[in-house]
């Protein structure tokens, strides 16, 4: 997980290099990995009933051939962070990983919102 240090270096990164209104919301994307995706298909419901939107359930392809097999879900939401509660989602969705023993939450990502995706169905 990001240290606390590390997420205000992205809001300092953000307000020096982007042109989005830190006061406004913005798409943040979350992500979790886990070797099958049965339990990320299950995640991506659980957080749904919570208000993120699955974006993408995918299997990447990875550099190394001989590594295990992951599968990554994708979900976003809009929202006004700042440093604190960035923080503090961060922890939560690391919690959520841990109870639903996901392999990981991977981190996060931040872009303007208002640019949604078809969203696909997740059973």
């Amino acid at each position: 997980m990001m240290s606390k240090e590390e997420v205000a270096e992205l809001f300092d990164n953000i307000k020096e290099n982007a042109p989005w209104d830190l006061t406004q919301p913005l798409l943040w994307g979350y992500y979790f990995t886990n070797p099958t995706p049965e339990s990320l298909e299950q995640a991506a419901a659980l957080l749904a009933m919570q208000g993120y939107r699955p974006v993408e359930l995918y299997q990447p392809e990875l550099e190394d051939a001989a590594a295990p097999p992951v599968w990554v879900l994708h979900v976003e939401k809009e929202e006004v962070h700042g440093v604190d509660s960035l923080h503090a989602r961060n922890g939560e969705l690391m919690q959520f990983a841990l109870e639903n023993q996901l392999a990981s939450y991977d981190g996060m990502d931040v872009g303007p919102a208002g640019q949604e995706q078809d969203v696909p169905e997740f059973k």
